[in-house]
């Protein structure tokens, strides 16, 4: 794992209570930033802290629903409070469902509220901070269901198109206000959201199939793509859909 020299820096990291979110939040926590991590899961979030500080880093955890405002707010000042100042945000909380029934108003209506609401709740909050300290960086996990149409997932598909919209917002925005803002699009990962899928062999042979490099992807790999959008090294870098999927959307 590469370390992008990350001391002294601050990080939030939502969903950070497994998969992608907890496999950013150690790697940020290995290049040497500070890290909130945050999650609706008290024991998962809690889980990751306590893996961060197993390796030496430095970690708080911070119970936040990104759909609810308020939380939003009193997470970022969260961060503030704890560490003095916020360098970093990955927004990674959102939720997956798959079938026509995604057309229903509360499933649609939540789908939205988590997956696209909540990247703009916490993108306010975050920004707000940023410019008070001379900038920063922002990372929000959109899907290749960003970039291209999914016939079974309506609302997903609509949540995660309108993050890369978003994310194509802010950046113009902040452009010239010291902040950057990218999106990370993950084909399919192995983590608890695909594990149930991708415990039957027909599904994960034809994930397999579908994938140009033949395999599922790692969180470690959309960890790595993010702290690298959030370092110094992609400083000319900003407005960008990146797409971590093995080769799917190059078809």
């Amino acid at each position: 794992m590469i370390n992008y020299g990350m001391d002294g820096k601050v990080a939030l990291v939502t969903g950070a209570g497994g998969g992608i979110g907890r496999a950013a939040a150690l790697a940020f926590a290995h290049s040497g930033a500070a890290v909130l991590v945050c999650d609706v899961q008290d024991a998962a979030g809690e889980e990751t802290v306590a893996q961060i500080a197993a390796q030496g880093g430095k970690a708080v955890f911070q119970h936040c629903d990104v759909s609810d405002p308020a939380q939003v707010k009193a997470m970022v000042a969260a961060a503030v409070a704890k560490f003095g100042r916020l360098d970093y945000a990955f927004n990674n909380a959102g939720i997956n469902s798959v079938g026509a029934n995604e057309y229903d108003d509360a499933t649609w209506a939540r789908s939205i509220d988590i997956n696209l609401t909540g990247v703009m709740l916490c993108m306010r909050e975050e920004a707000e901070v940023m410019l008070q300290s001379g900038g920063g960086a922002i990372v929000n996990t959109a899907s290749i269901n960003g970039l291209v149409g999914n016939g079974a997932q309506p609302a997903y598909t609509a949540s995660k198109h309108g993050v890369v919209g978003l994310t194509r917002h802010g950046a113009l925005r902040w452009a010239n206000q010291g902040i950057r803002v990218n999106a990370v699009c993950p084909g399919v990962i192995d983590t608890a959201m695909t594990a149930q899928a991708a415990a039957n062999p027909e599904i994960r042979a034809k994930i397999e199939q579908m994938t140009p490099m033949g395999r599922m992807g790692r969180p470690e790999e959309i960890a790595a793509a993010v702290l690298w959008l959030c370092s110094d090294a992609a400083g000319f870098v900003t407005g960008q859909p990146i797409a971590v999927d093995g080769g799917t959307t190059v078809y």
